[in-house]
């Protein structure tokens, strides 16, 4: 028997039987580039977590980015994460597989009255603040967005789409707080019992993109639906994300689905203090590997028998 989780009118199945009440923890890379150690111990935390509290252990592959992700990244993945000593009790999960699902997430935002058509290219947003001093800006570093197509009437939006016009989709924030409630919230834990309630930002993103026309999801759609149809209990990964779990929360709500306990680890640095990435080119664990590195040493540098 499946459990059945609403997306606003819509009930998913999950994934996960009713009655397996262990605690679930996921790793859920992007196949958009090779692994480093920072994912090593990302990934190793979440599998040790797992395995500490006699729960599940799932790889999901987050490849919505058709145009980023590639199969034989995705292929190093799996090897990289066998070489690590890590297994998953379940086939991996390929989010590229399930448009369709997440699809359903998003028309159920519209049919709310929650997300509206955006004709802007990211260079008429940035030159439709470039004059206002201090405009804000959201915690990816990007302006807020103006707000510029959010009054469009709805026979001028129907025109531009009618026309061929390309159009993100973008959550109505103050909307979307209003109906998914002002007091969000997650309970945060650190090393032990340490735990704090911390009170969710959504409106720190503004008027962000939940869909495009050539990509029907986002990061943000595709994670949260998941992570309740994967009956997830425990989301642990990198501070950089901490941000982005006031997001999450308000998605939750609006969708009526569970809140997993949160807990955002520190991020592996280099000596000059940069957090390890793809896009600064750290050093990815197939390099480590010919260099004559074994997993037994990237397990003892980063704390893990």
């Amino acid at each position: 028997m499946t459990a059945h989780r609403q997306i606003g009118p819509v009930a998913l199945g999950a994934l996960v039987p009713k009655d397996d009440l262990r605690p679930v923890y996921r790793f859920a890379p992007s196949p958009n580039g090779f692994l480093h150690i920072g994912h090593a111990y990302s990934a190793l935390r979440n599998f040790d977590m797992a395995r500490r509290a006699d729960g599940r252990f799932l790889l999901r592959i987050e490849d919505v980015d058709v145009d980023r992700c590639r199969l034989a990244y995705e292929q190093a993945i799996y090897e990289d994460l066998e070489w690590l000593g890590i297994s998953w009790s379940e086939p991996a999960l390929r989010q590229s597989e399930h448009f369709s699902i997440y699809a359903q997430a998003v028309e159920a935002l519209q049919e709310r009255g929650l997300l509206y058509p955006c004709f802007c290219s990211r260079l008429e947003i940035s030159r439709a603040v470039s004059g206002m001093r201090d405009w804000p800006r959201d915690p990816d570093g990007g302006p807020l967005y103006p707000g510029t197509c959010r009054n469009l009437s709805e026979e001028e939006r129907a025109r531009r789409l009618a026309s061929g016009q390309h159009a993100a989709l973008r959550l109505d924030m103050a909307q979307a707080v209003g109906q998914g409630g002002r007091l969000l919230g997650w309970s945060e834990y650190g090393e032990g019992d340490n735990v704090r309630d911390v009170h969710a930002k959504p409106s720190l993103w503004g008027d962000c993109v939940l869909a495009r026309k050539d990509v029907p999801t986002s990061y943000h759609i595709s994670v949260v639906v998941d992570d309740a149809r994967q009956g997830v209990s425990d989301v642990v990964r990198g501070k950089d994300l901490f941000d982005a779990t006031s997001l999450h929360r308000l998605l939750q709500e609006l969708f009526d689905l569970p809140a997993p306990r949160y807990h955002h680890h520190d991020l592996l640095r280099d000596p000059a203090g940069q957090k390890l990435s793809k896009s600064t080119r750290a050093k990815s664990l197939r390099a480590l590997r010919e260099e004559g590195v074994t997993a037994q040493d990237v397990r003892k540098r980063l704390g893990f028998s």
